[in-house]
């Protein structure tokens, strides 16, 4: 059993609209679809690197039911309820169709790129990868072994880019030398994503550790 992380760019006429929508809100550059209702009537939590007033602008692009936005420190959680998930049919037929599981969150990037993993089957994956790159521009970022404790071989990307972004600024140098504003200059990201990353990565990496 194997863990792929999935980073995908879709066309134009693909993408998610609340996806287009970050792409054109320059102080959102990262959403992440944490959790997600296997229901008709879809229900979602979702992060958004960005105050309440760019999220509701962001939101405006697609047709919630009921809305709840909750402010921290670290930008803005999003729980949904809509009576559709509003991907292309064509991207809802992929996954449908696919002999995987997929694991939160899915992020969205400012870039256009979608992050994901999916857990499944040597022939599971490589089906999927195939009937993803029919729609667009694939690539896979990461291949690990499944382990249900997430260690810091399974970082994502991002969260990766994040731990080695702090090292070379000095953010873990006694006394430190650099902040999560440095570590956001490297990354070329806003403050709170890189805060967010930085948080997860961490996290990811003592978890074994704590057992």
């Amino acid at each position: 059993m194997k863990q792929t992380t999935f980073r995908v760019d879709y066309p134009a006429d693909l993408r998610h609209p609340m996806h287009a929508r970050i792409m054109e809100t320059t102080d959102v550059s990262r959403a992440e679809l944490l959790m997600w209702g296997p229901t008709a009537e879809v229900t979602t939590l979702c992060w958004y690197d960005g105050p309440k007033s760019d999220v509701r602008t962001i939101l405006d692009a697609v047709e919630p039911v009921t809305t709840s936005l909750v402010t921290s420190v670290e930008g803005t959680y999003a729980f949904v309820e809509q009576r559709a998930f509003e991907f292309d049919d064509s991207v809802m037929a992929v996954v449908a169709d696919a002999s995987v599981v997929f694991l939160p969150p899915v992020v969205f990037e400012a870039s256009g790129t979608v992050e994901f993993e999916a857990v499944g089957d040597a022939s599971g994956l490589s089906r999927l990868y195939d009937d993803l790159r029919a729609l667009g521009d694939v690539t896979i970022a990461q291949v690990s072994a499944f382990d249900r404790v997430r260690s810091n071989a399974r970082l994502t990307s991002r969260q990766r880019a994040a731990l080695e972004a702090a090292h070379s600024v000095g953010y873990y140098e006694v006394p430190r030398t650099g902040s999560v504003e440095d570590i956001a200059d490297e990354l070329d990201c806003a403050h709170s994503t890189a805060g967010e990353l930085l948080r997860r990565a961490e996290a990811a990496a003592l978890v074994p550790y704590a057992r």
